[in-house]
């Protein structure tokens, strides 16, 4: 279905709101920036911010969502014949390789990190967003296996994938953090992922693969 006009604007006014936002936290830190400060830059009410963002957290981690549910969504993407682990792996790769921004891997990321750091709210929703990966990845991992309840195996195997991500990318926001080419750092991510992989065993390489 094609976006109306209304949808539209909203979406618009909602984008504007969260580059003048991170503009500002960019430029003078997220806790000395004020809401009010944020509206009157936009030119919107107070009101208007916190109906498009509840929290003030949101209006710098507003991408979070979509990292959240990326594991789950590579799960049920994925080919017949090809596993959890494999789909993951590949998607990580492709993202990676390519040298997406969604990973990290991008000019100006030394400096988004360092507005994490100087905020304990930030940090402590990053590891809620941590959480939630492992959640919705497990979740998914139960649904298309139909796991029961009380099969640990969805968990674990939702726990090791979680883990790779993690670690990949916690790797590559170390290194962009030293202001290095994102190129460079993307070629030493994939050989991590190589070697990362190297550590899963068979049951979490070969679960939940897709009938052919």
């Amino acid at each position: 279905m094609a976006e109306g006009l209304r949808e539209r604007k909203k979406r618009q006014t909602k984008q504007r709101i969260s580059d003048i936002a991170t503009g500002l936290f960019l430029e003078h830190g997220f806790v000395t920036v004020t809401i009010a400060e944020i509206a009157d830059a936009a030119d919107v009410s107070v009101n208007t911010v916190y109906n498009y963002f509840p929290a003030k957290e949101d209006l710098f981690l507003d991408r979070m969502e979509g990292v959240s549910l990326r594991l789950a969504r590579f799960v049920r993407g994925r080919d017949k014949g090809e596993s959890a682990a494999d789909a993951v792996l590949r998607e990580l790769r492709a993202g990676i390789g390519a040298v997406s921004p969604a990973y990290g891997l991008m000019d100006g990321f030394d400096a988004f990190m360092r507005v994490i750091d100087d905020a304990p709210t930030l940090r402590a929703r990053l590891l809620y967003v941590q959480e939630e990966v492992q959640r919705n990845i497990t979740e998914v991992l139960r649904e298309e296996t139909g796991a029961p309840a009380d099969d640990p195996l969805p968990l674990l195997v939702g726990g090791q994938l979680a883990w790779v991500e993690s670690t990949v990318v916690g790797y590559i926001t170390r290194e962009m953090t030293k202001c290095r080419k994102a190129t460079e750092v993307s070629r030493e991510a994939l050989v991590l992922l190589d070697e990362v992989e190297e550590l899963l065993g068979e049951k979490v390489l070969k679960y939940a693969v897709r009938a052919a």
